[in-house]
């Protein structure tokens, strides 16, 4: 099992980005890009709500990189 460690400045940010319903890019391994806004983020995963509301589940292993839109 991993921890789930918030002293971590990445799970921190994360943690602001869902607070401030701040909405971020994330680039996945597969060259995909989606952009929507964190709804709650755990050890493993991530999930991003689009603009239409569709929920998507990131596993953080698929992850190449999270910023916010600018």
């Amino acid at each position: 099992m991993t921890e789930y460690d918030t002293s971590l400045p990445g799970i921190r940010q994360v943690q602001n980005y869902i607070k401030d319903k701040q909405e971020v890019e994330l680039k996945l391994v597969t060259d995909d890009l989606i952009v929507g806004k964190i709804l709650w983020q755990d050890a493993d995963s991530l999930c991003l709500v689009d603009h239409y509301n569709q929920q998507t589940l990131v596993w953080r292993q698929a992850l190449v990189f999270l910023k916010p839109k600018a």
